[in-house]
């Protein structure tokens, strides 16, 4: 894979693209669908700060641990607290979320399918090589983490 490559594949430049298309989808074409008045603002609002928190949570928690949080990088440790004990991926659960928010909070009802698309890209580009590394590393360790602990809720 070249360095350029390496950096534009990961994860927050997908969830870029998704959140734009979203935007665009908004602003370009919004075709006069709501998601209602005010309640679909306060869930987009607690959507996006509840998948900041996670990710933030999660940073934090693979920051202690000294393991890197770059996808497609060997990690160092298998970080099973904090929380990595409620979901083995709180950093792709937080970027689903965001993504949710922001397309409740825009109104843009058109943009709902980016999500599951987002959910799948990440899934495939992301999730099953990084847990294919994880189980080869940790052996029994990820087998047991994996089979205590669902990969997104």
């Amino acid at each position: 894979m070249s360095p350029l490559r390496k950096w534009i594949d990961i994860p927050p430049v997908w969830l870029a693209a998704c959140i734009f298309i979203a935007w665009w989808q908004k602003t370009y074409h919004p075709i006069g669908l709501t998601f209602g008045p005010v309640w679909a603002d306060l869930l987009g609002g607690l959507l996006v700060g509840g998948g900041l928190l996670l990710a933030a949570l999660a940073l934090s928690e693979m920051r202690r641990q000294r393991t890197t949080f770059m996808p497609n990088e060997e990690a160092g440790r298998l970080v099973t607290s904090g929380i990595f004990k409620r979901s083995r991926n709180p950093i792709y659960l937080g970027d689903a979320m965001i993504l949710a928010g922001l397309i409740l909070y825009w109104d843009a009802v058109l943009s709902l399918p980016l999500i599951p698309i987002f959910v799948w890209v990440i899934e495939k580009r992301f999730i099953q090589p990084e847990e294919a590394m994880l189980r080869r590393k940790f052996l029994a360790d990820y087998a047991r983490y994996a089979q205590q602990t669902r990969r997104w809720l």
